[in-house]
């Protein structure tokens, strides 16, 4: 094997691996595809289908009580007493599904996240184009002062720090893409025309993508093959966001996971 060829594979290999750790991360027992609902709290205590106990909000805290001989367990094994507080986050065992906390600008939900959720017993496989090399590219970080306004599938409208603009030459043109700044990488949402086609051959309506962060320089690289679809792709319980203005490529990027596939 030439060192040409050998570089195409170790490309192909490192992506394959990458696509396999996606599955795992999808469509494991209690992975993505596994959230069966979110039922966000008020002050007043209500039960929630298909878990044990009454539950409702404090401040930003999810409270249940009537737990008592529900069998239910914190996740280091040890069994909770009649009433429980859960912080964003922090996770209760119930049988062979977990009941865990969210937290949305201070109003908390609970979420159940259970092996037999429909979409995750459906799930077969994700599709995904080929990785291909033409669609990597470097990128230049141009960080803006002012927040962004980010709005979710529910409608729900928040603004977020942290945002900045790759400029970038894609297929021979310039384009750019708003992108905001987290812990360790950066994190975009955006569309292309792969998403206007609703066969086979098309894309989720919007996807992700996490570059690395920038060097002192502005310098990162965008790697449009890692293209991932949002957890809302795999379950209707999730609140992703949606792409801001203006990220909308005005081609179809041909990379990345495309769509669930779902047996009949």
């Amino acid at each position: 094997m030439d060192a040409r060829a050998k570089t195409a594979a170790d490309f192909e290999a490192a992506w394959q691996w990458w696509q396999e750790a996606r599955w795992r991360l999808v469509a494991g027992p209690h992975g993505i595809a596994a959230l069966a609902d979110t039922v966000w709290l008020s002050g007043e205590e209500r039960s929630v289908e298909g878990v044990a106990g009454r539950w409702r909000a404090d401040g930003d805290a999810v409270v249940g009580a009537g737990l008592a001989g529900s069998g239910y367990e914190r996740t280091d094994g040890a069994p909770v007493a009649d009433a429980v507080t859960l912080r964003a986050g922090e996770t209760l065992r119930a049988g062979d599904g977990l009941v865990r906390a969210f937290v949305r600008e201070g109003v908390p939900a609970l979420r159940r996240i259970d092996p037999r959720a429909e979409r995750r017993v459906r799930l077969q496989s994700i599709a995904a184009w080929r990785p291909d090399p033409e669609w990597v590219v470097e990128a230049h970080w141009m960080p803006r002062d002012e927040p962004i306004e980010v709005e979710q599938v529910d409608g729900h409208r928040t603004t977020q720090g942290g945002a900045g603009t790759l400029d970038f030459t894609l297929l021979g043109e310039r384009r750019s893409l708003t992108a905001t700044r987290g812990d360790g990488e950066l994190a975009i949402v955006f569309r292309d025309a792969t998403g206007d086609d609703t066969g086979d051959d098309g894309a989720y309506p919007f996807r992700f993508l996490r570059p690395p962060l920038p060097d002192d320089a502005g310098r990162t690289t965008l790697d449009f093959n890692r293209s991932f679809l949002p957890p809302c792709a795999f379950s209707d319980h999730y609140v992703c966001p949606m792409p801001p203005p203006g990220n909308r490529l005005d081609l179809a990027v041909t990379a990345g996971e495309r769509r669930p596939v779902l047996r009949d």
